[in-house]
């Protein structure tokens, strides 16, 4: 049904002359989209979004997507609850809003930074005032603050090779046979397609992201130890 409806958009496209835009998606949907090979630009309202919406049509440019991003904040601050990913989430889909309709959540500060479909966004405004226990307003901003942006943390890991299960292995602690059953299980995702080659050899800048644990961007190897192990250096995302 996703591969159809990718397809409906693209024709629509190009034989009105207009541009098509999906709703949000997740990785799932995002390696359906690249195994269609269907040209489009993709846009999540922020350079590395892990949620996009995909635009087919000439000459798109990131201010043509129908994003908008809204500030979700406390009214009292001082007396707010300790708001969480989860908890902003949860609250909109308490609306009935559904999550293609939804991107990214970012929160800096027990401030959210909501990514939505325009269409969305007056009765977000209109009906958001309460997470958990705490009273909250949401308005529109025209830009998200360069703070709230998620900031990688660069590592260096040894491994003995640079097969992606070896590298998640070392990156999240997990025994071989636990990285393994992350592929087997959908969960890898290498530059937003799904992997299940645990010996997929990793390339320079290859991001991967691991439901349940995070992305990282594998950025190289830097040096071989004298027992000829391996030290491959990544920007790690929380």
């Amino acid at each position: 049904m996703i591969e159809k409806r990718f397809n409906d958009l693209y024709n629509r496209a190009f034989e009105k002359h207009c541009n098509t835009f999906s709703e949000f998606l997740n990785l799932d949907e995002q390696s359906t989209l690249n195994v269609t090979y269907l040209p489009c630009v993709k846009f999540g309202g922020y350079d590395m979004a892990e949620r996009i919406v995909a635009g087919f049509g000439e000459d798109i440019c990131k201010e043509d997507f129908p994003i908008s991003i809204l500030k979700i904040e406390p009214v009292n601050q001082k007396f707010a609850d300790k708001l969480t990913h989860r908890d902003f989430l949860g609250s909109l889909m308490n609306l009935g809003i559904k999550r293609e309709m939804l991107g990214d959540i970012l929160i800096l500060d027990n401030v959210g930074y909501l990514f939505c479909l325009e269409q969305i966004k007056d009765y977000i405004i209109d009906s958001l005032d309460r997470i958990k226990h705490t009273t909250v307003k949401a308005g529109e901003i025209s830009s998200l603050p360069e703070i709230a942006l998620v900031k990688p943390e660069p590592s260096e890991i040894l491994v003995s090779s640079t097969r992606l299960d070896v590298v998640i292995s070392g990156i999240y602690k997990l025994s071989r046979s636990e990285a393994s059953r992350l592929f087997f299980g959908g969960k890898v995702f290498v530059n937003s397609r799904l992997c299940e080659n645990t010996s997929y050899m990793l390339k320079d800048n290859d991001l991967i992201s691991v439901r349940g644990f995070g992305r990282f961007e594998y950025l190289g190897q830097v040096r071989k130890t004298k027992k000829d192990r391996l030290v491959v250096q990544v920007l790690i995302y929380k």
